[in-house]
């Protein structure tokens, strides 16, 4: 039995007139409303993994098998089974681990697009910006704990930058139209400073400050993955698809999976096959048919985390020129400032690290506007990602990689979608569904519904829930043969909210029975986190939960490996494991820890 506070709307009042009577009418019909939403989300029961295996095991045929669980395959997934669609979707590692969890972790249009868009008079690229816009709104919409509007403050150095940047941001807000976020803003000098007080103040001008919306995105990507589960669809991460199953007529049909922590492989057919596969989709391709043409252009970007002293809590900053043209964001996000990003060529990898040139590569191009002494010491992690730049194989002279997404039909009917960005995810599932219905005869019972369905920990969710989560529950710690009580810190009751949305009231329950301690000093993160992610969000391994569950791995990779022995220990007693698991997990971690933080990482 939950413990939390039910709020209850406050009766009519006599006095006070007919306004106000209708007033608190309204008043508690919206903290109904608001209750409903919330306790239907936490009644909801998200499958377990083996659960879904076994129904991935079933002798049947799909609607629509989807390879890929990032943030376009559980977009899908998610688009096509609330339109009644039949669903199944595997990923070989786990939701959200490759480029979608590794963003700059915005939700925008791109400033950066529309100033080419304009130089360069290119319609299509402007078109780009108004659907990412419009996306923007409805993507906050639908995960409102998950994301935020953040201003973001372009300084401007030269009396020409401040009227230039006004009139191009000006023109970003009215792409927005009515989905604008709030307006952009010119300061003075005075109130850059005072806003952004970390900003170098030599020859300073200005600034003029806009905004676009900032998330958690692999959180984002493991609730889509939870809320498809939840409404049916059979998705299954660490299962791999090692071939294509075709037809006599050579048509694709299906795919043998394998499970990747056990080994064991089986087929699933369906009636149309997905390649979401991000960077990595040539690999499919490859599969269906060995002599496809290359779709991707791989390009690394990577990030680094700062200390939070390198920027405002509630501002984040733009440079818009950096030595070689790029643009660099400096941003708060989770307690800490994330910098990036670059913009390089590169090898496909899996998990890619964040090359030593290219950590001073960010750190050089910040250290001239901040009055911050830019030290290689202060970077607490830094990854990369690597960004699908695609090209349609079905049209000729198509040189240039675009930004958009590409939606290709193979000879044999395989599906391939890439390139777009996190904003898109939404509007890329929804074409990709509507013409896979089209194309493969598919019998949806409605139609699109993602423009209105929040994820999982959205209902009944508001900024103000961390105080009912900290002024009802307490942290029991266990230790030595002893349980300690203590207080539900705010850090940690606002922590929860952000993360889990409604349903952090699950985890608040298990941090009072018992799973109440801190796994990292001085961070929010808690034992509970571990087994409700074992739980409720298919964490499945170490790197599960430390990189994409919570984001320990992201922010600081040595408080992640101080984490790592009680989070294994949890995950341990809740998975069953035995002693050779335990060290493989171990291994596994420390080795992914290695890559989030170049050789800094080695020296600890």
């Amino acid at each position: 039995m939950l413990t939390r506070r039910v709020f209850f709307a406050a009766g009519g009042i006599a006095a006070g007139g007919g306004s106000y009577y209708a007033y608190k009418k309204v008043v508690a019909s919206a903290q109904t409303d608001e209750t409903e939403a919330r306790q239907k989300d936490l009644r909801t029961i998200v499958p377990s993994r083996k659960e879904i295996l076994d129904k991935l095991k079933q002798k049947k045929t799909y609607d629509m098998l989807i390879i890929g669980g990032g943030a376009t395959g559980t977009g899908i997934a998610l688009d096509a089974v609330t339109r009644g669609l039949d669903v199944a979707l595997v990923e070989r590692d786990d939701f959200a681990s490759a480029t979608s969890s590794r963003s700059t972790k915005l939700i925008h249009g791109g400033v950066r697009y529309l100033e080419a868009a304009v130089k360069n008079l290119d319609y299509r690229q402007l078109l780009l910006v108004f659907e990412a816009l419009h996306e923007r709104k409805t993507f906050m919409q639908n995960a409102p704990h998950l994301t935020r509007k953040l201003p973001i403050m372009t300084p401007c150095y030269s009396w020409w930058e401040l009227p230039y940047y006004w009139v191009g941001l000006k023109m970003y807000d009215a792409l927005s139209l009515t989905r604008m976020l709030a307006s952009a803003s010119w300061l003075s000098r005075e109130q850059s400073l005072n806003r952004f007080p970390m900003l170098q103040e030599k020859g300073l001008k200005g600034s003029v400050v806009y905004y676009d919306g900032q998330m958690d995105d692999s959180r984002m990507g493991v609730g889509l993955a939870v809320t498809a589960a939840a409404n049916g669809a059979a998705v299954a991460n660490h299962v791999e698809v090692v071939d294509l199953l075709k037809d006599e007529a050579g048509k694709v049909i299906g795919a043998q999976l394998k499970d990747v922590l056990s080994g064991e492989t089986w087929e699933v057919q369906a009636k149309a096959v997905i390649n979401a596969t991000g960077p990595f989709v040539d690999h499919i391709r490859k599969m269906d048919n060995a002599a496809s043409q290359p779709m991707i252009s791989p390009s690394r970007g990577i990030h680094v985390v700062l200390p939070d002293y390198y920027s405002p809590l509630e501002m984040g900053l733009i440079i818009p020129k950096t030595s070689d043209g790029r643009v660099i964001f400096l941003l708060p996000w989770l307690g800490r400032t994330v910098a990036g990003t670059t913009d390089v060529k590169c090898d496909l990898d899996p998990n890619p690290p964040a090359p030593e040139t290219d950590i001073q590569y960010v750190l050089d191009s910040i250290s001239k506007y901040v009055r911050v002494q830019v030290r290689r010491d202060d970077v607490s992690a830094a990854w990369a990602g690597i960004r699908p730049l695609a090209k349609d194989p079905n049209v000729e002279n198509t040189a240039a990689l675009v930004r958009d997404h590409v939606i290709s039909t193979s000879e044999s009917g395989l599906v391939t979608i890439t390139g777009g960005k996190w904003t898109t995810y939404r509007a890329m599932a929804e074409e990709l569904v509507d013409t896979v219905v089209k194309n493969a005869g598919l019998k949806p019972n409605k139609s699109c519904q993602t423009t209105h369905t929040p994820i999982l920990g959205a209902g009944g969710w508001n900024n103000a829930q961390f105080l009912d989560i900290a002024q009802n529950y307490v942290r029991v710690k266990s230790g030595h043969g002893k349980f300690l009580t203590a207080p539900l810190n705010t850090d940690i009751a606002q922590h929860l909210s952000s993360s889990y949305g409604s349903r952090a009231f699950l985890v608040a329950e298990l941090a009072q029975s018992g799973y109440g301690k801190r796994l990292a000093h001085n961070l929010p993160y808690i034992e509970a986190e571990v087994v409700y992610a074992t739980r409720n969000e298919f964490a499945t391994t170490a790197v599960d939960v430390i990189a994409r569950r919570l984001r320990l791995a992201f922010l600081d990779s040595k408080a992640a490996h101080a984490a790592l022995p009680r989070t294994i220990e949890l995950m341990a007693k809740e998975l069953g494991w035995d002693s050779a698991r335990i060290a493989q997990e171990k291994e596994a971690a420390v080795t992914y820890l290695a890559s989030m933080n170049s050789d800094h990482t080695s020296k600890q």
